[in-house]
This record gives structure tokens, C-alpha cells and sequence, in this order.
């Protein structure tokens, strides 16, 4: 028995629903002929109907997934690699080839025509894979939505599924009842009192019908604190993850483009109200319609409806996959653009400095002018596609209403039933129009919240191991023992890096820039992982600790101060969010600012402006003392905390540090070697490694010992030399 299965599947696909569709149309031409066989007719119909529906309906959900994996639908076989059962074996063949036919045994033909029937519409598991995970992706989201630890807000998720059930029902309603109020103004009866009964009664509807209607308006209402609960969650776990990310991720991005994918990504949480509320009504409203049209008049009307909303949806999916790509090079574009200008703003000094406000007016305004290419590609697209959307529309409504016009011509339905439905043909205008927007919303939501998720999947290079202990910290000693790092795995920062910083002591680390310095600081502080070597604080290695009980004993003050936006009371007790006015008061007085606080007409209250830069550098950096003094840590670390001061602020600088690091364990960066003269050792570093180590006087007495020019030595005779020429300058100037 030789069976050509593409012949048969295509007859069941193709040929079968117009055979069924010509046998339902000469049934109902014979019904009105002949009326004795109005029985069998009726049957005929019935039975056609019934299988056109089956086969279209199913047709319509093969088409749906179809459109979601974005798969080639008639030519599956070409396209989807499957595997054929066999009989005897556990192993799997390629499946057969295009236009290849197979002999066997009657069994085997019919199982052999039922898998390829079965695969003709099977999805490649890889395409499934794909769609899947593309889908997966965005759940990372979910939890953040779904009030899963909130009972009342699930029961008002109940009530707002009833409303949108209860809502969908009025839905039908509506037209009905307009249809019987034609029908009772166009009779010839004189009983025509009541019609005020129904005329109220479709005002009803009305005012419950509609999205400014009474029902979608509670349901709005009670909607409100789910989407603030999604918002609520979202924002926060969004903050807290990238604060929760490692340094070198910061130091890879910038400021402007992280803040423009936080702001684009929270439209994600409005995704769940778009599928519960916009895009599972607007399906509800299509199979209603389908269902409503082929019981109250016949399956034509079914048809053209099915017709339109297939076609419908299959356009607007197809050209919003287009519009995709000038989407997201828009929202790029965008980023670009809010990148500059808050580069540009941030940076408002250094464009005084250069005079380049021109430069940058320049820089916006291309920034602008590619964004907008980018948008107009956006907004004509969509026009295209609304004009598309209308087209099909239009013509399913012509359809619809010369059809109608023609029963009630030829006296087979009524008015009022043509009224209902063009009535119910423009309301569900609105169902497909918003499908085309919640389709271009979603889209767009999924695009915005594309650069958010890459935020969610990025992960902290540095964490806490899970049996990772609090560090408990007693005298400050702090150990580096062989340490190797690099930032890149390409060149090395630290290499074989040896010291011991004795409790209470201070360490100072020399050598010129790049030679490793600041990146000690980056790895007692924990910002990166070492690659090999260990770092012990009090014999405990930092990587077997939290992040938080680390750090939360290492104060530091950075070359840079930045402050808060806020006042100064805010700033210094940023440090200790606890503390007592007096505790900051105190901490302000050690480090030599207090009294210059009081002096200003708004003393603690006094703002300190962007980054601070309404202080001087000297006032910045003694607020980053008294802060520090507040927290008061076991361990200290300065990076050139006094490098870009004057002479006479640093002397100032240097009386608060020395009040700061009285009795604890201190590790400073210093260029300036006299500020570190009385360092209990120097640590000179060269391309990552300690070359000299030792007191100022012992490292000064190396050269005398190995008759050359040693690296410590080398620095301070330029610096001793430098001194002497900006004083010989200054004297020559006065």
C-alpha cells in the first residue's frame, strides 16, 4: 500500500475546508428550494459547519504559534528536522525528504502518514528552545510583579478578573440590545409604550460598557496598588542590584546610559497589566465575536470575522517584528543622547574651563539630529501599518454590511439585527486596534527593558562565599602575602606583592603612577578578587568574610572627595546614619571644620551643592575626615588625601589626619614624601612589585650603602629640588 503523504496532508489542509465549505453553501441553496428536504439540509449544514470550524480554528492556533517562533509554516518539512519512530530499535532516522515516498506493510504506512501528519505542524525543538528562552528570560521579572507574599492583593486580582469577565459579557449586550430597539421602532404596531424601558436599558449598558465605563473603572481602581506594588518591587531589587555590582562594572559604564535602561526598563512593570487587562481581553473578544456571529446569524459571518482577525493580527505581527529594529535603534540613539547630556551637564566646570560650550551645543544637537532619524523611521513605520491595520478592517466591514444588507433585503433577518451587527463590528474595532498597539506595546516594553535585563543577568564579580563569617576585627593587623592580581588577565597589576602592616602602625606606599599603589587599597577594600595569594586581617583571610563586616571596619578617604547633593549634617553622618548631633559635632571638631561650619549662615544645614563643589578642596576633604572620624574603623586608607591642596590648607589637612589615625592601623598613597616622613614603613612599588622598603632614614641610607641612586632616593632628591625652584620662583615673582 503506497500512501503519498504530502498529497493527503495537503488535500486535509487545502483542498477539504472549500469542499466542506461548497457542500455547507449547496445545503442552504437546496433548504430554500426544496422544502421537503429542509431536515437533511439542516444536517448537511450542521455537520459542514462544524468541520469548517474545526479545521479553521485549528489552522488558526497552528498559524498563532506559527507567528510566535517566527517559523516558515507551509514549508515545515524543509525546515523542521525531526525524527521518525521506528518499530524495533531505540535509534531515531532522519526523517524523510521532500517528495520521497516509502513502501511497507499497511501498519507501517499508516503510522509512518500519522507521524508526518503529526510533523507537518511540529515545531523544531530547537525553535521551541529559542522561543522559550527568549520568553525565560523576561520571568526573571515575575516575581517582582506577582504579590506572592500579599493575600489581599491576590483576592483583588480576583475581583478584577471577575470585572474583566463581567465587562466582556456587557460587551454583547450592548448591540444586542440597540438591534431590539430598532426592531421595536420599525414595526407597524401601535405597542410602542415600553420602548423607554429598553432605551434605559442599553443607556445602562453603555454607561457600564467601555474603558471609561463604570465597570473598567473599579476594575482601574483596584488595579492601582497591584501596579504599585510591581513598580514598588521592581524599582528597588533594580537599585539594589546595581549597588550590589562590582566596581569594575561601574568603572565600565557610564553614568548616563545605566540610568537611561533603569528609567526605559521600569516599563516592565506594566507588562502584567498589559496581558491581564488589554491583550487576554482583546483575545477574549475575537473568540466571542467568532463564536457570537456564527450563532446568532451564520457561519459567513463567522468566516469574514475569522478572516479579518487572522489577517489582521498576522500583518500587524509581521510589520511590528520590522518596526523592531528601528525601535531599538531609537532607544539607542536615545541613550546616546542622554549620555551627552549628562556627561555635559556633570561636567558643567570643565566645558567653562575650555570654553567649549559651543562644542557641546554642537555635540547635542548631532546627538538630536541622530535620534530623530531614528525616530522617523519609528513614527512612519507606524503610520504605514495603521494604514494597513484600516485597510483590512475597512474591508471586513464592507463585507459584513453588504451581507447583512442582503438578508434584510431578500427578508431573512431583520434591521435591528443589522444594526447589531455594524454595532458589534465597531466595537470590535477597538479590540484590534489596541491588539496592534498592545503588540507594538509589548514590543516596545521588551526592547526598553532589554538593557535592564542585561543589567539583572550582569553579575558581581565579588560576593560572599556561602559560609562566608563576619569579620572580627580586634587590633587592625593587616597581612599581604604573595598577591597577584591583574584587571585584565593581561597585564599585571600586582605581582608577588609581601607586606605586613603591624597593628596601630602606619605603611606608606610610594612609586610613581601605575605602579600598583591605589589598586592595594581596591584589594584590602574588596572591590576586586585577587587572582592568587591571600590578604589577612587579624589571621582571618579576607575572601572567608562578608563584604559588609569588612568594609564596615575600613574607613577611607579618597585624593577626590564626592558628596552628597545635601546638607553637611547629611554628609558627615552618611557615616554612621545613627549618630548623635553632638557624635557629629565632635567628629567636625577633630577634623578642624567645625568651626568654619558655624561661621556659615546655615551651619550644618549648609548645602553643599553637586559633588560638593560649593566647598573648597580643603573643606571637602575635612568633611571626608569627619566622616571618617565618625565611623570610626580599626583600619585607615589615604589616596593622596592631601595631593591637590595647598600648602598652607594641607597643614590643615594634615592636623586633622593625624587626629584620625591616632591608634589605628593606617595605609596611605602619598606623592608628596614629606607627609609620609614619620611612616612607620615606606613601601616603594614598581610595576606592581615592593623594590625597597623601610623607614624614610633607612631608605635613604641604601644608596649611601650600595653606592647607586635606589628608587625612594631618586624621588626625594626631586622632590627636595622642585621645592627649592617653586620657592626661588615665588620670591622672583614677588
Amino acid at each position: 500500500m503506497n500512501i503519498n503523504n504530502n498529497i493527503i496532508v495537503s488535500f486535509i489542509h487545502y483542498t477539504l475546508p472549500w469542499l466542506l465549505l461548497t457542500l455547507y453553501i449547496t445545503a442552504s441553496i437546496t433548504s430554500r428550494k426544496h422544502k421537503k428536504k429542509q431536515n437533511i439540509s439542516l444536517l448537511l449544514q450542521t455537520i459542514s459547519t462544524f468541520l469548517i470550524l474545526l479545521t479553521f480554528i485549528g489552522d488558526s492556533i497552528l498559524f498563532l504559534i506559527y507567528i510566535l517562533i517566527k517559523q516558515d509554516w507551509w514549508v515545515a518539512q524543509s525546515t523542521v528536522v525531526l525524527r521518525k519512530p521506528t518499530l524495533d530499535t531505540e535509534e531515531t532516522s532522519p526523517l524523510f525528504e521532500q517528495n520521497q515516498t516509502y513502501e511497507d506493510d499497511e501498519l507501517s504506512d499508516i503510522k509512518n502518514y500519522l507521524w508526518d501528519l503529526k510533523t507537518k505542524y511540529t515545531l523544531n525543538e530547537k525553535s521551541w528552545n529559542k522561543w522559550w528562552e527568549y520568553i525565560k528570560k523576561f520571568t526573571l521579572f515575575f516575581p517582582y510583579i506577582w504579590p506572592t507574599n500579599v493575600l489581599s492583593l491576590k483576592i483583588i486580582i480576583f475581583f478584577c478578573f471577575a470585572l474583566l469577565l463581567i465587562s466582556r459579557y456587557v460587551n454583547i449586550l450592548t448591540p444586542q440590545q440597540l438591534g431590539i430597539i430598532t426592531d421595536k421602532l420599525v414595526t407597524n404596531t401601535d405597542n410602542k409604550e415600553n420602548i423607554w424601558i429598553y432605551v434605559l436599558v442599553f443607556m445602562f449598558y453603555k454607561f457600564l460598557q467601555g474603558n471609561m465605563g463604570l465597570v473598567s473603572s473599579i476594575r482601574s481602581h483596584l488595579w492601582i496598588p497591584i501596579n504599585q506594588h510591581a513598580y514598588r518591587n521592581l524599582s528597588v531589587k533594580a537599585f539594589e542590584h546595581i549597588h550590589a555590582l562590582s566596581l569594575d562594572f561601574h568603572l565600565s559604564k557610564k553614568t548616563g546610559e545605566i540610568m537611561s535602561a533603569l528609567d526605559h526598563g521600569s516599563s516592565i512593570n506594566t507588562f502584567f497589566d498589559l496581558i491581564i487587562f488589554q491583550v487576554l481581553p482583546v483575545i477574549i473578544d475575537i473568540f466571542i465575536a467568532i463564536i457570537y456571529f456564527f450563532v446568532n446569524f451564520d457561519a459567513y459571518f463567522a468566516l469574514i470575522i475569522m478572516i479579518m482577525t487572522i489577517s489582521y493580527i498576522y500583518i500587524t505581527i509581521k510589520i511590528t517584528e520590522w518596526r523592531t529594529e528601528y525601535r531599538r535603534d531609537m532607544i539607542s540613539k536615545h541613550r546616546e543622547e542622554y549620555s551627552i547630556k549628562c556627561d555635559s551637564i556633570t561636567n558643567y566646570e570643565t566645558v567653562k574651563y575650555f570654553n567649549a560650550e559651543y562644542f557641546e551645543f554642537n555635540r547635542h544637537e548631532n546627538a538630536v539630529k541622530t535620534y530623530q532619524k531614528a525616530e522617523y523611521n519609528v513614527l512612519s513605520s507606524l503610520n504605514f501599518l495603521n494604514t494597513i491595520q484600516n485597510t483590512i478592517y475597512t474591508i471586513g466591514l464592507l463585507s459584513i454590511a453588504f451581507l447583512s444588507a442582503y438578508k434584510v433585503i431578500k427578508n431573512q433577518t431583520s434591521v435591528g439585527n443589522f444594526v447589531s451587527l455594524l454595532t458589534y463590528m465597531t466595537q470590535l474595532q477597538g479590540p484590534l486596534n489596541y491588539f496592534g498597539s498592545l503588540y507594538r506595546s509589548l514590543q516596545s516594553s521588551f526592547v526598553d527593558a532589554e538593557r535592564m535585563l542585561e543589567l539583572f543577568n550582569e553579575k558581581p564579580s565579588v560576593s560572599d562565599k556561602p559560609d562566608a563569617i563576619d569579620l572580627k576585627i580586634t587590633h587592625g593587623e593587616v597581612i599581604f602575602d604573595n598577591v597577584h592580581f591583574s584587571y585584565d588577565n593581561k597585564k599585571t597589576a600586582l605581582k608577588a606583592l609581601s607586606f605586613h602592616a603591624k597593628a596601630g602602625t602606619s605603611v606608606a606606599l610610594v612609586g610613581e603612577s601605575g605602579s600598583g599603589k591605589t589598586t592595594v587599597l581596591r584589594c584590602l577594600f574588596k572591590f576586586f578578587n585577587i587572582h592568587s595569594g591571600t590578604i589577612k586581617i587579624d589571621g582571618q583571610n579576607i575572601h572567608d568574610v562578608k563584604l559588609n563586616s569588612l568594609r564596615k571596619n575600613i574607613g577611607i578617604v579618597p585624593q577626590d572627595t564626592v558628596l552628597f547633593n545635601d546638607t553637611i549634617m547629611f554628609n558627615i553622618r552618611y557615616a554612621k546614619p545613627d549618630a548623635s548631633d553632638e557624635e557629629v559635632f565632635e567628629a567636625a571638631r577633630m577634623a578642624q571644620i567645625h568651626d568654619k561650619i558655624m561661621t556659615w549662615p546655615d551651619k550644618y544645614d549648609t548645602k553643599v551643592g553637586e559633588r560638593g563643589l560649593r566647598l573648597s578642596g580643603g573643606e571637602k576633604q575635612r568633611i571626608a575626615i569627619a566622616r571618617t572620624i565618625l565611623k570610626n574603623p580599626k583600619i585607615i586608607l589615604l589616596d593622596e588625601a592631601t595631593s591637590a591642596l595647598d600648602t598652607h590648607t594641607e597643614r590643615q589637612v594634615q592636623v586633622a589626619l593625624k587626629k584620625l589615625t591616632e591608634g589605628r592601623t593606617t595605609i596611605c598613597i602619598a606623592h608628596r614624601l614629606s607627609t609620609i616622613i614619620s611612616c612607620d614603613l615606606i613601601l616603594c612599588m614598581k610595576d606592581g612589585s615592593i623594590v625597597e622598603s623601610g623607614t624614610h632614614e633607612e631608605l635613604l641610607d641604601q644608596t649611601k650603602k650600595l653606592s647607586k641612586n635606589c628608587l625612594y632616593y631618586s624621588m626625594w632628591q626631586k622632590q627636595i629640588h622642585g621645592d627649592k625652584n617653586s620657592e626661588e620662583n615665588d620670591k622672583r615673582d614677588k
